[in-house]
């Protein structure tokens, strides 16, 4: 049985933050976006846990922007 290839969490809008050291539109690190292609699915799954707990920390919902 497969399951669907984890998606990536790009919304397009990239800015990185200088402040906070994050992209504006989806809260991935450099380090996260530059290796996204390499991490299996688990590790993507960890990345979308951690950015759905920046985005509560910035009172947000924790889904990215469209």
């Amino acid at each position: 049985m497969s399951s669907a290839p984890v998606p990536s969490p790009c919304v397009n809008v990239c800015r990185m933050n200088e402040a906070t050291g994050l992209c504006e539109g989806c809260l991935r690190t450099l380090d996260e976006i530059a290796c996204w292609t390499l991490l299996d699915d688990a590790e993507k799954r960890e990345v979308w846990r951690a950015l759905a707990q920046r985005r509560a920390a910035q009172g947000g919902d924790a889904r990215p922007a469209a």
